[in-house]
């Protein structure tokens, strides 16, 4: 009778083992696969990401020259684009001559072939005086040049200037 005991005793406990292993085996088969899964839905997403960061109107990335002209004053200089999303840049420039001076800053989203959205700071001390833009403006290409001026012309004392950056 003991020794009855002890055969079901060792026959259960190999059966408990043998199962337990079986189990940890099919786990790890489904890891597996999830796993496996999950590295192609990442590849593809992946692949998603990339095709939604591709600019649509060309990379404007880089330095680009920003000049300032009106009726008494010519002058150049540059202005950055640094790539921060689809079509869209981090803008940052200057020119100066003597004491005149243009300074840019802010966003720029290239939503044509022909137009750029600026929003940001646009500061200038010309000839003494200051004046500041800071709404939304565009620049355009007007077909006058490789570049877009700022359609924003007036200045604060109601005379025409021109802003541009050639690309």
């Amino acid at each position: 009778m003991n020794r009855c005991f002890l055969l079901f005793f060792v026959l259960l406990a190999v059966s408990c083992s043998e199962n337990a292993t079986g189990i940890s085996s099919k786990n790890a088969d489904s890891a597996k696969i999830i796993e496996s899964i999950n590295v192609v839905r990442t590849k593809f997403n992946d692949s998603i990401r990339i095709l939604n960061q591709r600019n649509i109107w060309g990379d404007l990335s880089g330095r680009k020259t920003l000049t300032f002209t009106d009726d008494f004053v010519t002058f150049k200089g540059n202005v950055d684009f640094i790539k921060v999303d689809r079509d869209q840049y981090d803008v940052m420039g200057k020119a100066v001559s003597g004491k005149n001076k243009v300074s840019l800053s802010g966003v720029i989203r290239r939503v044509s072939d022909k137009h750029l959205n600026f929003e940001g700071r646009i500061s200038q001390v010309i000839n003494g005086k200051k004046f500041v833009r800071t709404r939304r403006t565009t620049f355009m290409d007007e077909g006058k040049g490789k570049f877009w001026r700022l359609q924003n012309k007036v200045n604060g004392e109601g005379f025409v200037e021109y802003i541009d950056i050639y690309y």
